[in-house]
């Protein structure tokens, strides 16, 4: 895979020294570039692990209920902590590394992982895992704005299948921690979380090449101070009442996503008394589903334009999130597959969306977007958790089977040109 021409002055760009003249920002510009699929596919590897780890504990809410005789409340505690940890870190990781970039934030940010993961398997009580649940959110904080401006620079201009490349590896990441905790930990206990760890100090060992590549790809501004962002294509007023409209739009995904990423195998052992390893199955095909549709959505944005994949990936679910209440086991299955595939095909084209309104502001807007789905996934699991346990997961579920019709909102975004990299102007 060619690496030539990333990193070097653009042909009539300005100078080191010369004053008012447009440079890309971290990256340059991609016309004649090809797509750097080694750096894409080493990030997205890395995601996959990432995303393994922090997923790990979702998946064993069950074994610390039962061993620490804890409350749906007190679990949704847990994953509010892990999940705002990142949502209120990640968007100011982002804003810091826009204008100071940091190549090598991405292997120290993983260090924070790798102890929460050590404290996890050593747990024996509420204060510990809260504790353990906000270092792992500490390390994907980092982790994701970054990492993200690495999928984009490497993009060769094909944000939208960068993204997805990105992105997918997330959600492989996410499908394989029930697989891991049912196979491993189930059978062990807790105290094989440790074995984890090791999964953690790989990733750092398969970071520090990418962030060689990273301090090596900056361009010179980047290097030698400061980066100021370029205007956005569309007004003031627009750009802030589409980022309004897209916040909408995360939090009636992930507060739906919540419902099942973290409830799904209480309702299933509740209401159809299947066992917690084949529960741990029926959640993996889910998350497995969120992972080829989100692969689908950035390339299909890129083709079609990102506005419509959120069009459909949002309103498009609706019917099936208001039909899977009301199902047999085989059709909950088949429906909540269908709706993972459907309603994950929208982060992708969301956040490339975002970045074309503010252009120049790749990590803020990455850590904003991951910080929100963290966080509003986390505060999801804690009301749904506390619902919970005043009514029945059943109840959550018929309650939440409406948030998608926020999807509607999508007819006030402006239509964006989407072309090549925006340009930013030297201080």
């Amino acid at each position: 895979m060619s690496y030539e021409g990333f990193g070097k002055r653009e042909e009539g760009a300005a100078g080191p020294n010369d004053r008012g003249s447009a440079i890309a920002l971290q990256f340059p510009s991609p016309v004649g570039q090809q797509t750097v699929y080694l750096v894409l596919t080493s990030i997205a590897v890395c995601h996959v692990l990432n995303d393994s780890m922090a997923s790990l504990l979702p998946s064993i809410y069950p074994m610390f209920k039962s061993s620490l005789h804890l409350s749906f409340a007190q679990i949704g505690l847990v994953a509010l902590t892990q999940q705002v940890t990142s949502s209120l870190l990640q968007p100011l990781v982002g804003l810091y590394t826009d204008r100071y970039p940091k190549p090598f934030s991405l292997p120290i940010g993983l260090g924070s992982t790798l102890i929460g993961l050590l404290l996890l398997s050593v747990a024996s009580s509420l204060h510990a895992i809260v504790f353990a649940a906000a270092l792992i959110g500490i390390g994907s904080s980092v982790f994701h704005p970054e990492s993200s401006r690495v999928a984009r620079m490497a993009s060769g201009g094909r944000y939208g299948l960068a993204q997805s490349l990105f992105q997918v590896g997330g959600n492989v990441g996410i499908a394989c921690g029930p697989l891991l905790v049912a196979f491993i930990v189930v059978p062990r206990g807790e105290s094989s979380i440790a074995w984890f760890s090791l999964i953690a100090l790989l990733t750092i060992i398969l970071l520090i090449p990418v962030s060689l590549w990273y301090r090596a790809h900056l361009s010179p501004k980047a290097k030698a101070g400061p980066m100021h962002a370029a205007k956005s294509p569309v007004s003031p007023q627009k750009v802030r009442r589409s980022i309004a409209i897209l916040v909408a739009l995360i939090f009636s995904k992930y507060f739906y996503l919540s419902s099942i990423n973290n409830y799904l195998i209480f309702y299933l052992i509740g209401k159809f008394h299947v066992s917690l390893h084949n529960a741990q199955i029926h959640l993996f095909l889910f998350l497995a589903s969120v992972a080829v549709g989100t692969f689908v959505g950035g390339p299909v944005g890129d083709r079609i334009g990102r506005k419509y994949v959120i069009w459909v990936s949002i309103l498009g679910v609706l019917p099936f999130t208001l039909l899977l209440p009301h199902v047999n086991l085989f059709w909950t299955t088949a429906l909540t597959i269908i709706i993972g595939l459907v309603l994950a095909s929208a982060f992708s084209a969301i956040v490339v969306y975002a970045q074309e309104l503010l252009p120049g502001k790749v990590g803020m807007i990455a850590g904003l977007f991951f910080g929100l789905a963290f966080g509003i996934a986390g505060l999801g699991a804690a009301l749904f958790g506390r619902l919970a346990d005043l009514t029945s997961i059943g109840f959550v579920y018929n309650v939440c089977a409406y948030l998608p019709a926020i999807g509607l909102l999508t007819a006030f975004l402006p239509n964006l040109q989407e072309g090549p990299a925006q340009k930013v102007e030297t201080p």
